[in-house]
């Protein structure tokens, strides 16, 4: 049972963590808000472009090569042509969409999660020593111990603190 405990425990704190949920919350906003804008590109971006020529911006296209157009319906027939138009259209849907998640959904939620991390207790304890600080006091005591085992040995004793005998180091293997 306790296995079971920790996949579901490991679950829960995989769909918490922030970027999970913002993603989560960018694919169904996005969905959500498809048609919305495609509506705001469709009544307000492409009669504004249309100004300039067809308000349907998948007309726009430009050809490479030697292009013959249907004299009815305007389309090319061969050719190489490019429909910029179409991607302009997805550019501008997809700029629309990606600020309406930020502006509604992500500015928010670091809104609150900067509001619950400043209602967190300030650690005000000793701060942790540095790695600099922590290899300055272990050369202090290599050197009280060599100070300590090299006084004992010109007195005729053995050092004080169980050294290990008259002028030894004591080293130890790091794995």
């Amino acid at each position: 049972m306790s296995g079971k405990t920790g996949v579901l425990s490991g679950f829960k704190e995989f769909l918490m963590r922030g970027n999970v949920i913002e993603l989560a919350v960018a694919v169904v906003v996005g969905a959500a808000f498809t048609n919305i804008v495609n509506a705001v590109v469709k009544g307000v971006i492409n009669p504004i472009v249309g100004a300039l020529g067809s308000q349907n911006l998948d007309h726009y296209k430009t050809c490479l090569s030697t292009c013959h157009t249907d004299a009815k319906t305007g389309d090319y027939t061969d050719g190489i042509y490019i429909l910029w138009g179409s991607v302009l259209s997805a550019v501008l849907t997809f700029l629309i969409t990606a600020a309406v998640v930020y502006f509604l959904m992500i500015l928010p939620m670091n809104k609150w999660k900067a509001r619950q991390d400043a209602k967190k207790p300030v650690d005000d304890g000793p701060a942790d020593p540095t790695e600099v600080e922590l290899l300055m006091e272990i050369r202090d005591a290599l050197v009280a111990q060599r100070n300590g085992s090299l006084s004992g040995s010109s007195t005729g004793s053995q050092g004080s603190g169980g050294s290990g005998g008259t002028g030894s180091v004591v080293t130890q293997k790091t794995q």
